[in-house]
């Protein structure tokens, strides 16, 4: 099967069921695992925004899509090298890939046979079932099984180390901040990662949007934790808007800066990886069972 994702979340999703020989095109953000992008057809490109702030890349998003512009180009020519049987997409969020209208769009002129799979998960079970999805249009059930089995074991030892840890006391509270300029309360699956991490999440509506807040409402809110986890940055990225905003932070809560791309905003995998990161930094190495997940991808900042 030849298969092209438009995610990196489902870039590596395709690795870990196996498939990556059959992988032909990612996404010029698909960067996990390292050789992601290695020999393969980079059939959507986008916007540099590393030299912008945080406040100059929201506001230019917001200016392209009140113009009708699209935020991610797909490469045509690079999608018809590729001749996919299967191509994963979604529609879930513009500011994040490609619409699933324009990935229509451009198999109907290409007159390509390749089936359109949506990725759209809002839960953190749904973003672990998307794995069974993908496997079983790639023609590999079992190992989706086995792979989604693997995540829920996890999942579940996580949670009873944690219950174990609290024994009965009350889950510290978790402010998980999306994008500091401005400020956005982190949606969809992530407070489901907080509480699979042993935390309970404030502001947020699990399933919800991504929605704006201000830094008066997080005050309000007095939580335990601050966890800063702008989209589309990893640890170094996080650490430094962290340290740059720390005086409009509630001055008892504790602050961490977590590597967001890897563990936190993208739908795959990674996402258990991301409660034990939580559970970490909320109670210690031990409880999350993963002694690595602290240098690597979250760091206390106050």
């Amino acid at each position: 099967m030849r298969i092209v994702s438009l995610l990196p979340s489902t870039t590596e999703i395709v690795f870990d069921l196996g498939l990556a020989d059959q992988l032909l095109g990612v996404t010029f953000e698909c960067n996990f695992p390292a050789e992601a992008r290695a020999g393969r057809e980079i059939v959507v490109g986008g916007m540099d925004t590393k030299h912008l702030t945080p406040i100059e890349i929201d506001t230019m998003v917001r200016e392209r899509l009140a113009r009708g512009d699209e935020l991610y180009s797909l490469d045509d020519a690079a999608l018809a090298r590729c001749n996919p049987d299967l191509i994963l997409s979604q529609d879930l969020c513009r500011v994040c890939a490609v619409p699933s209208g324009e990935v229509d769009a451009a198999v109907a002129r290409l007159n390509c046979n390749a089936t359109v799979l949506q990725i759209d998960p809002h839960t953190l079970l749904e973003v672990i079932a998307s794995v069974q999805t993908v496997a079983d249009a790639a023609g590999v059930p079992e190992r989706g099984q086995a792979l989604t089995k693997a995540l829920h074991d996890r999942l579940d030892q996580l949670a009873l180390r944690v219950a174990t840890h609290l024994q009965g006391a009350p889950r510290p509270t978790v402010f998980m901040l999306e994008w500091v300029d401005p400020p956005f309360v982190g949606g969809h699956w992530v407070p489901d990662v907080v509480t699979a991490g042993g935390g309970e999440p404030v502001l947020a509506i699990p399933g919800g949007r991504s929605v704006p807040t201000t830094w008066d409402e997080i005050a309000a809110a007095d939580p335990d934790h601050i966890i800063v986890s702008p989209c589309g940055y990893g640890l170094d990225g996080a650490i430094a808007q962290t340290r740059d905003i720390l005086d409009l932070l509630p001055a008892r809560a504790k602050v961490w800066a977590i590597d967001a791309d890897a563990v936190v905003v993208r739908p795959g995998p990674r996402l258990v990886d991301g409660a034990e990161a939580i559970a970490a930094a909320l109670f210690g190495a031990d409880v999350a069972g993963r002694h690595d997940l602290i240098g690597e991808v979250i760091a206390d900042v106050r």
